[in-house]
């Protein structure tokens, strides 16, 4: 039987965000299940809609035999410490010696592609570096990535095959890691490297500017794959995430196959076109004030992303810009108690509203003014009178399209109610990406006129269904939609930050 180690670690760190992700990031199962070791990985995530979910479908498939090591997830954030990547690192190290003495035929990794540490830029590099130092140079290492993986030249190199997601937002996750299954039993029957061929785009690209729903990144995906199915590569194209400041931030396209070469060169002439990844966005006051117009005449919810605070990119979920913006325009007075904001990342705030109980009014702050790129605070707290509309333990069994089946831990969790206003309120960070973690606290999305939304792009696979508009807004947050707003210190010259 073919012996297969699988193994994960998953971080996108926005190196200009305010928390690191620490040993306990990795443990508290928010975004991300928690750190899981052995049989019991197999157990979590099997049938989730993550990459790993997905290889181990596959492998049975194709009658692996898995040995299942660590799965480590923790929320996008700053810097991975070094404490805890080397404690993630060193518990799959252990487990490739061991794997090693038994007979081993490949490691596959479900990886991000954007995990900076603090000693290590490129740490998903450096993982794959010392498994190949453990295993040599004729076992196969195949790794999944996200859309927005960094890929460097050292993940290239020191693997057999890499491959990404072709969806964002990601509803294709379990579906790459049957790729990353199939690009590793090519390389098997192979038997060495299949040819690669590898082209990096000058330019950043805004998240805002990614979306696969909309032009012009959903005709590239859909000549991406056209193109695999013409010519037999395996061909992938990273956006990059934009904000990790390191010399190889940016977007890469790269295949494996006899004509990677032709496949990238042609995806990368349509690609290079700068123009095209000129996003829009609206002032906090000038988004809001369109929403509420347009709910005026639209039975659907207009859905409004506040991009700059969100959870997924590196931001806390706890910046108050949208909040004052409905606030100050009397948007609960407009549409009572049918507009919504989440979720909102409070601990404080939910443990009271738990203690106090469903219809408590409560004389507090809400949210946090916290350090933002441009070296200002973002706006301050919202003080007031709250109502406790519902509260919840926080568990949430998400069945939107993207994490399907997993099950996030938002702590103690309330709605809370101010002029008119819903606030869902966690105690755990979690981008606004499905439409439970609104039902959690009992807020009904369907039934809102305005859904504030702290998400770039994700939201968009369980929103844009129910909404009437979508628009982006940009409050002040610790997470540029403009990468050219940050301030960079080691990103190549090579690279511009705007296209």
């Amino acid at each position: 039987m073919t012996r297969i180690l699988i193994a994960g670690y998953q971080h996108e760190t926005n190196t200009f965000a305010p928390s690191l992700a620490d040993w306990a990031a990795f443990n508290t199962g928010e975004a991300f299940p928690a750190f899981v070791r052995g049989q019991a990985m197999v157990d979590l995530l099997t049938g989730v809609n993550i990459p790993m979910g997905g290889f181990m479908d596959e492998a049975r498939r194709l009658q692996w035999t898995l040995v299942p090591s660590a799965w480590a997830g923790a929320s996008p954030s700053s810097y991975v410490t070094q404490d805890a990547f080397e404690r993630i690192s060193q518990a799959i190290m252990d487990d490739v010696r061991a794997a090693l003495a038994q007979g081993l035929d490949g490691v596959y990794l479900d990886l991000h592609g954007a995990a900076v540490a603090e000693h290590a830029d490129d740490s998903e590099g450096e993982l794959i570096g010392r498994i190949r130092q453990l295993v040599g140079p004729h076992i196969p290492i195949v790794a999944s990535l996200d859309l927005h993986a960094n890929v460097t030249a050292r993940m290239l190199r020191e693997s057999d095959g890499l491959v990404a997601y072709r969806t964002y937002p990601h509803v294709d996750m379990a579906a790459t890691g049957e790729l990353a299954a199939r690009l590793l039993q090519r390389r098997l029957q192979l038997g060495r490297k299949e040819p690669l061929h590898v082209q990096r785009l000058p330019f950043l690209i805004s998240l805002n500017a990614q979306s696969t729903w909309m032009a012009p990144a959903q005709a590239l995906y859909e000549q991406l794959i056209a193109l695999d199915r013409e010519l037999g590569a395996m061909l992938s194209f990273c956006m990059g995430f934009p904000a990790s400041d390191f010399e190889e931030c940016g977007p890469v396209i790269w295949a494996h196959g006899a004509q990677a070469k032709l496949a990238v060169e042609r995806l990368y002439a349509q690609a290079v076109q700068a123009q095209q990844w000129r996003p829009q966005w609206q002032p906090a006051r000038e988004a809001v004030a369109q929403a509420l117009a347009w709910a005026a005449i639209e039975a659907a919810p207009v859905v409004l992303a506040d991009t700059q605070d969100n959870p997924g990119a590196g931001g806390d979920s706890n910046t108050t810009g949208m909040l004052h913006a409905l606030l100050q325009q009397r948007a609960g007075h407009l549409f009572p108690q049918q507009i919504a904001l989440g979720l909102l990342f409070d601990p404080q705030a939910a443990r009271k509203a738990c203690e106090a109980g469903v219809g408590a009014q409560l004389e507090m702050s809400l949210g946090k003014a916290v350090p933002i790129f441009s070296g200002d605070l973002s706006d301050p707290p919202v003080q007031g009178r709250f109502t406790v509309r519902a509260v919840s333990p926080g568990a949430c069994l998400l069945k939107g399209p993207m994490m399907t089946g997993s099950t996030i831990q938002m702590g103690p969790s309330a709605c809370l109610e101010i002029e008119g206003i819903y606030v869902a309120v966690a105690s755990g960070k979690m981008q606004m990406l499905d439409r439970e973690l609104f039902r959690t606290v009992g807020i009904h999305p369907e039934n809102m006129k305005v859904l504030v939304v702290k998400s770039s792009n994700h939201f968009r696979a369980d929103f844009t269904p129910i909404a009437s508009h979508v628009l982006v807004a940009k409050a002040p947050g610790p997470m540029a939609a403009d990468p050219g707003d940050l301030p960079w210190k080691k990103l190549s010259p090579h690279t511009r930050t705007r296209p």
